[in-house]
């Protein structure tokens, strides 16, 4: 016999998704299936220059977080700042103090960049990672891949002239005991847009990147119902948003089929599911802007998610590699959106 509570917890998850469902927009194109196209020259110096950046972030400067290793979060702050300035753009630091878990004191920093538009400079497109690990990890998919994305989507923008402003935001204190407190360093830039009355637009939100897998059977889901929905091999990039960003989800999704030879999944849920809120998408959720999580899923197909042995070598860069060159064409369409 079934308890009470296990009765109503299942009724609650099959009312909740099938709700969602009604809400599910209409997603242009479908997911690709086949493999994934070999590296164009192009795409081999950016694989490059992802597991350098990774490399750098997760092997020389490792663990970094404001609890234990705060030196290693100011060293990764600064890498960002100066991978920021080489590409040639001003960085503004975004610098607030923690107040909470007897940390009180320490500065922490958002790095910001932008390139303001040239025909509505008042729309706003933020695409941002955060740059902490958890503590006692190296952080290499969570989250220096979402970081090496952010760089390399920086550099192939550079010299753009986008209608839409375009920002490059680096986050800090994404990972606990911050993760979705008045500490969180998305939560304090997002509240700090909306004090500003700043009309954001879209936020894309890269939130571990770079594992994929052909494996069958290794993609799990937080919702036992949602494997009759989505593939159950860890081999494609999901976008994730709430229902008010639907708008926001179907377009992405529908750029990126467009030129991307590589399977996708789009997934619009209420927040209150596991996982649906777990990065910092959330925090401009809470400030009222649009946003949706760029993920390969986190732990919900990465066996090493918060341990130890999350490491560069664990990152499948040829894949990686590919999406973040079809990522450059969506930001683009983002920001160039005449609608």
């Amino acid at each position: 016999m079934f308890s009470k509570k296990t009765v109503i917890l299942t009724a609650l998850f099959i009312v909740t998704f099938f709700s969602s469902c009604l809400f599910m927009p209409q997603i242009p194109g479908k997911s690709y299936h086949g493999p994934v196209p070999p590296l164009t020259d192009e795409q081999m110096v950016l694989r490059k220059q992802l597991c350098k950046d990774v490399t750098k972030l997760a092997g020389d400067i490792g663990d970094r977080n404001v609890s234990t290793e705060y030196k290693n979060l100011c060293k990764a702050a600064n890498f960002i700042e100066e991978s920021f300035v080489e590409t040639g753009y001003m960085v503004l630091r975004q610098g607030y103090e923690v107040s909470q878990y007897g940390l009180k004191g320490r500065e922490c920093y958002n790095l910001e960049t932008e390139i303001t538009g040239s025909e509505k400079p008042d729309e706003i497109v933020v695409v941002g990672a955060h740059y902490d690990s958890l503590e006692g990890t190296p952080g290499a998919n969570d989250n220096a891949s979402g970081v090496a994305a952010l760089l390399a989507l920086a550099r192939s923008s550079v010299d753009s002239k986008p209608v839409r402003t375009l920002r490059f935001v680096a986050f800090v204190n994404e990972e606990p005991p911050f993760f979705q407190s008045d500490d969180m360093g998305s939560f304090v830039y997002a509240r700090r847009c909306r004090e500003r009355n700043e009309n954001i637009v879209a936020m894309l939100s890269l939130e571990t990147i770079g594992y994929y897998t052909d494996e069958p059977e290794s993609q799990s889901f937080p919702i036992g119902l949602m494997d009759f929905v989505f593939p159950t091999t860890g081999n494609f990039i999901s976008f994730v948003s709430n229902i008010k960003s639907h708008k926001l989800l179907s377009d992405v999704t529908g750029f990126f089929r467009q030129y991307a030879k590589f399977p996708s999944e789009a997934a619009c849920l209420p927040e209150q599911i596991v996982g649906v809120a777990w990065s910092d998408q959330w925090s401009f959720w809470q400030n009222g802007y649009p946003g949706i999580m760029v993920t390969d899923t986190a732990p919900f197909r990465y066996p090493y998610y918060h341990t130890s042995e999350d490491t560069p070598d664990k990152i499948n860069y040829d894949w990686f590699a590919y999406l973040v060159d079809m990522l450059e064409k969506v930001v683009a369409r983002l920001s160039d959106s005449k609608s």
